[in-house]
């Protein structure tokens, strides 16, 4: 049998409201088996039926001059993923069109420190329609003083 639910960061497991979009005319929807371990800031799966696939570049916490502006890994996700949306937006999207989110960090025992607050700025920016994620850990990102990077897919309808 599979169920949809959302989950988020801080609340594992607990299952809100079906996850069909932002409304029920939604070309993105989310997907999480019940048999399946629950999410935790993310979705399983994500289908989309929309017109429009939108690419998101490697974004990193660099500001309008290109220069890394934060110094705390909440800060530099805040930075990354406010710099992904503003692509999205740019785009003619919306964060609840994001599919896919995969995050790269080098240093996954930070990352892993910060989830609940990285998962608050999700929440803040991006709201709870959670796309299919992944975290990545590399030996470095192309900005050296990066810790964070975030690329994505979404689907416009």
């Amino acid at each position: 049998m599979t169920t949809d639910r959302t989950a988020h960061p801080g609340d594992p497991g607990t299952p809100l409201s079906p996850a069909t979009g932002p409304d029920p005319g939604s070309a993105v929807r989310r997907v999480n088996p019940a048999e399946l371990s629950p999410p935790s800031g993310f979705s399983h799966a994500v289908t989309a039926t929309g017109s429009r696939l939108v690419f998101l570049a490697g974004q990193t916490a660099l500001d309008g001059e290109g220069r890394i502006a934060a110094g705390t890994f909440p800060g530099q996700f805040r930075l990354a993923l406010a710099n992904l949306l503003a692509a999205l937006t740019a785009s003619g999207g919306t964060p609840a069109d994001l599919t896919r989110v995969t995050v790269y960090t080098t240093d996954v025992p930070a990352y892993r420190q910060a989830a609940r607050e990285i998962g608050r700025v999700w929440q803040e920016l991006a709201g709870r329609d959670y796309p299919a994620m992944a975290v990545v850990g590399v030996v470095r990102l192309w900005d050296e003083d990066a810790w964070i990077e975030l690329d994505g897919i979404a689907v416009l309808p």
